[in-house]
Formats: structure tokens, C-alpha cells, sequence
């Protein structure tokens, strides 16, 4: 008979580890049963009965008597009204999910970045609150009312119309909603020489996911009577003070992908997110998705501008630079459990973490516990969406030995995510973009999980 792992390893999408499944019922089982061996002893002991029973209550009334049972506040009393700030907030237990920046990262806090807590959040879509801010000179409050597009052409001859676009004429165009991660290009770079920060926050939290709304660029490049055989390249522009600029290929607007998106998760773009207008670039790094959008030119060949020939460019091995490497490769990590966290107790455990590319739809996620040796194929949450996040889960009994988590993704085009030594022997250890490779947390022991590193 296969063994359970043999099972899992060829197990189509969607199988349930049972003989897991079954272990941690067991577990709960059994802990019923020493409490109320417990309980019984105590009442045996006479008046010490109530007080075992009462410990079964984590909240006892102030002042009141500790061996009788008793109802927490919430569940005698009338709670709060209906919320007058007008923006609801999370819970006060949960102030400490947050973004974070890290210090001494940057000269200057309006050159910085605020990295999501991956370890903390469910699903794929990253509540607008955390999600991770790259600003290149501060970010602003832009009124949306004095806000204007430009569309113009490096050359008149290419396009008919040039025009100027306000807030509200935008918005009364058609729009479409999807959903796409966003990924700096930088993600994960600190770990391109050797094992660098100790979370999963820091290691890859320059990455969210969101529903954009917007007006696909293909529609105003319409309107302008863009010629679409000579105009191959689009310069976008922000209106910040770094006035960042990237080249977009024209094949990408033409697929339809390109937004213009004003909305993020429902509600108008947050002002660090780029209020009020932004570029929605799936699948690219996330700096072309330029924020403060205020100009699109069409052009015949690349713009070269500052942030596409001396940043944004990966070191080769041979010393030389390559530009205009913007697609983000297939890349997965285990959110939980990841360094920093602490498991309490040997048992019945939930990997879980999120894969993405942007090439295509997540395919496949394999999990190993044992730092590569062996892998068993994870179940994808749906809906799995082409350039957006997938959750991916599968189960594990952890024995309370040392184990080795890691995570391999595949997209619906083959590409499969590398391991270190792979990736190092094609990029060397001297880039700081791009690095796609596979992610290891150290189980110990005693239960922390800590970021190491595997050739």
C-alpha cells in the first residue's frame, strides 16, 4: 500500500490529506477527555470542583468570584453603536498588522518602502491599509479635480488627436475590474548574496494583490488615433516630484491588459497607491505601473530613460548590465509557517502560502518539509487567475523534528521556479532584481521558524 505522502505526491488538485485530518481530531479528542478527567478529579476533591471548572473560562468578571463560571461583558451588555468616524478600522487586537518600513533601507523616508505583512493575511487580496508603498520622492494628496492626462506623440505623425483627459471625463468611459498582483522588481533582492532579514514580511513584502478599475489604455490610445504600426513604445509619466518615467511596449497595450485604473478593491486609489491615476501594467515589475499618472507619449523606439538604464537593470555574471528585464518570473513562498512565527506544538499543521507569475496562470505549487529531497503537490485555492496571486495549502503533521519548508511554483508556459544554485548560475550573487528563487524557513526544534538558506 502507497504510504500517505506517496498518495499525496500524485494526488490530483483538491485531495485532502485524511490521515492528517484525522490525527489533529484525535488530538482535540483526547484533550476533551484529560479536561474533564480533570474536572471529575476535582469534584472528587469536593469544593475544589468549581474552581477546575472555572478555569475553562478565560474571562471571569472583575471582582467576582473566581470559581463560579462567567459570562464575559460582550455577551451581557449592549455593545457599541453603528460606527460614527465614517471609515470602519480593524480591530484594536490587531493593531500590529501592519506595514512596515525598514530602517535604514534608503538616505530619505520619501525613497523608502512599507512591506506588507504576508504572515498575517488570507486569501489574495491585500486590504488597501497594507499594502506595500515604493514612493522615489514622497508621495502627495493630489486633487482630483485639477488632475489632467495627457496623450501625446514624440512625433505628431503618430497619432491624430493629441488630448487632455480630467478626472471626470475619464470615469465616464467604460471600465473593467481585475485582479493582478504588483511586485517591486527589488522584491526579495536582500537576499541575493545570503540569508539577509528574518521575516517573510521583509523577505518578500514588496508584493500585493488587488481588483483595479480603470479604462483600458487601448481605449484612449482610440480616441487619439494612435497609429499602432509605427507607435511601438509607450512613455508613461508620473506627476510626482521624481517625475518617474518607463517605457511600456506597445504589444502590451494592445492585448487590452493596460489600465488606467483610478479604482483599487472597490474604492478610489489610496494617495500613496497613486491617487488619483495610475498605471496598471500586469505581470510587469512594479515601477512601470507609474503612479500620479499625468502623460502617456507615444514613440518608435525605446525612451531610455533614467530608471530603465541606470536602475531597474540586473548585473550580469560577465559585469554587464541587462535593461529592460521588467516581466516577473514564476515565484512562490510559504507565508505560514515562516520565520519569525513559532510553532506551539507538535501535530496537524496548515501550510499555507501564495504563488504568482507574470507570464501566466499559477499551475502547479509543490511543497517541501524536508529542504527539497521530496515535494507533494499543494491544493490552489481558486479562482486562479492569470498574473494575480493563488493561495496554495497543503497538510503536514510536523513530528517536532527540524524541517526544512519551501515552496516551487509552476506557470501554465513551463516555467518552473529555480533554486538558488540555479538562479546564481545563470545571474551570479552581485543583482539585487529579480531574484525569483526558491524560499526556505527552518522549523527547529523548539518551534521557531527561522529564514535560512539552501543551495
Amino acid at each position: 500500500m502507497d504510504s500517505p505522502a506517496g498518495r499525496l505526491q500524485r494526488a490530483p488538485e483538491g485531495f485532502i490529506d485524511r490521515d492528517g485530518v484525522r490525527t489533529v481530531f484525535r488530538q482535540a479528542r483526547e484533550s476533551r477527555r484529560d479536561f474533564l478527567r480533570s474536572a471529575f478529579a476535582a469534584a472528587a476533591a469536593g469544593a475544589a470542583a468549581p474552581a477546575a471548572l472555572g478555569q475553562a473560562n478565560p474571562l471571569p468578571a472583575e471582582g467576582g468570584d473566581p470559581n463560579i463560571l462567567q459570562l464575559p461583558e460582550h455577551s451581557k451588555g449592549l455593545g457599541l453603536p453603528v460606527a460614527t468616524e465614517g471609515y470602519g478600522k480593524p480591530s484594536k487586537y490587531e493593531v500590529n498588522v501592519q506595514r512596515r518600513p525598514s530602517p535604514g533601507l534608503t538616505q530619505t523616508a520619501q525613497a523608502s518602502v512599507s512591506f506588507a505583512p504576508l504572515q498575517s493575511l488570507f486569501g489574495i487580496v491585500t486590504p488597501a491599509g497594507l499594502h506595500f508603498e515604493r514612493h522615489h520622492q514622497g508621495w502627495w494628496d493630489v486633487d482630483p479635480s485639477k488632475h489632467r492626462l495627457m496623450v501625446n506623440g514624440s512625433d505628431p505623425s503618430l497619432l491624430k488627436r493629441p488630448m487632455v483627459f480630467a478626472m471626470d471625463e475619464l470615469m465616464r468611459l467604460p471600465s473593467v475590474s481585475r485582479f493582478h498582483f504588483i511586485e517591486c522588481g527589488a522584491n526579495t533582492g536582500m537576499e541575493w548574496g545570503n540569508v539577509a532579514v528574518p521575516t517573510v514580511q521583509y523577505t518578500h513584502g514588496m508584493l500585493s494583490c488587488s481588483e483595479f478599475t480603470g479604462v483600458p489604455l487601448r481605449v484612449l490610445f482610440d480616441l487619439a488615433g494612435v497609429d499602432y504600426k509605427r507607435a511601438r513604445y509607450v512613455l508613461a509619466e508620473g506627476a510626482d516630484g521624481s517625475s518617474m518615467t518607463r517605457t511600456i511596449p506597445m504589444e502590451m497595450v494592445e492585448s487590452g491588459e493596460v489600465l488606467v485604473a483610478y479604482g483599487q478593491n472597490g474604492e478610489m486609489l489610496r494617495p500613496e497607491n497613486g491617487y488619483p491615476l495610475r498605471l496598471v501594467v500586469p505581470g510587469v515589475q512594479g515601477v512601470s505601473w507609474v503612479k500620479y499618472l499625468r502623460r502617456l507619449e507615444v514613440g518608435d523606439q525605446p525612451y531610455g530613460t533614467k530608471d530603465e538604464v541606470i536602475h531597474y537593470v540586473d548585473l550580469m555574471p560577465d559585469g554587464r548590465h541587462r535593461q529592460y528585464t521588467s516581466i516577473q518570473e514564476v515565484k512562490s513562498v510559504v507565508t505560514t509557517p515562516s520565520g519569525g512565527q513559532v510553532l506551539l506544538d507538535r501535530g496537524f499543521y496548515n501550510i499555507s502560502g501564495l504563488a504568482w507569475s507574470g507570464r501566466a496562470r499559477i499551475k502547479r505549487v509543490d511543497v517541501s518539509v524536508d529542504g527539497g529531497r521530496s515535494w507533494r503537490q499543494a491544493r490552489l485555492e481558486g479562482p486562479v487567475l492569470p498574473k494575480c496571486l493563488t493561495r496554495f495549502n497543503v497538510d503536514w503533521v510536523w513530528d517536532g523534528k527540524p524541517a526544512v519548508v519551501q515552496s516551487r511554483a509552476t506557470d501554465e508556459t513551463g516555467h518552473v521556479q529555480p533554486t538558488y544554485r540555479q538562479l546564481r548560475a545563470v545571474r551570479g550573487t552581485r543583482s539585487i532584481y529579480h531574484n525569483n528563487a526558491i524560499q526556505s524557513w527552518l522549523v527547529q526544534e523548539s518551534g521557531e521558524v527561522k529564514n535560512v538558506q539552501l543551495s
